[in-house]
């Protein structure tokens, strides 16, 4: 599971074109930059007492920290200027060629690749994006990410339409693994698609109160 848990980080960093994962006793850090998550920690297979002083020697605001851990088991190690992310799933699957047929109205757009990044688009009949999702391309594995449908287009099977022209241009690009981080709704969906849970994903984030 640690294996891909390390996949899952580096392939999240690939699709969102941020600087590679270090190395840390604890696990692995990402210098995200953005202004409300500026550092991701990521805990792997860590120690409470090492996790905790990670946390309580932390200052900068907005640093995210995940970890692959129930909710209840990590909220203790937490101070109150912690704020809780919205629970998530650490999910994966062997990636088999599948075929994918678009609903009346919609056409998957061209499949474009960069950098170990492939994107795919779904457009409606009048040519506005009505899903899209990406992966981030890592070796043997690759990480599933921001597939969206846009509200004027749920319910009409799009999420299942770009899951597979993602699988299909990741096999073609010779992975065989899928891994992604799941909402709990997107989980629902990606269970239909034979992909398993393998652990929580829980996150915190740090919000201090600016006097």
């Amino acid at each position: 599971m640690w294996e891909l848990a390390r996949s899952w980080v580096e392939g999240w960093t690939v699709s969102r074109r941020t600087p590679k994962p270090v190395d840390e006793p604890w696990g692995l850090s990402i210098r995200v930059g953005l202004p409300d998550q500026p550092v991701r920690h990521v805990l792997l297979d860590t120690d409470t007492e090492t996790a905790r002083g990670l946390i309580g020697a932390i200052t900068e605001p907005a640093t995210c920290i995940k970890g692959f851990t129930e909710p209840a088991v990590m909220a203790p190690w937490f101070p109150p200027a912690w704020e809780p992310i919205d629970p998530c799933f650490l999910m994966a699957t062997d990636l088999r060629p599948c075929v994918v047929h678009a609903p009346d109205g919609y056409t998957v757009g061209a499949v474009r690749a960069a950098d170990g990044v492939v994107d795919v688009r779904v457009l409606a009949a009048g040519g506005e994006l009505a899903a899209s999702g990406r992966i981030g391309l890592t070796g043997a594995s690759c990480v599933f990410d921001q597939i969206v449908t846009e509200k004027a287009h749920q319910r009409r099977g799009l999420g299942t339409v770009v899951m597979g022209a993602l699988t299909n241009a990741a096999v073609e690009s010779g992975v065989a693994t899928g891994v992604l981080g799941a909402t709990v709704q997107g989980r629902a969906l990606y269970e239909t698609l034979d992909w398993k849970v393998l652990a929580p994903l829980t996150g915190f984030t740090h919000r201090p109160v600016v006097a």
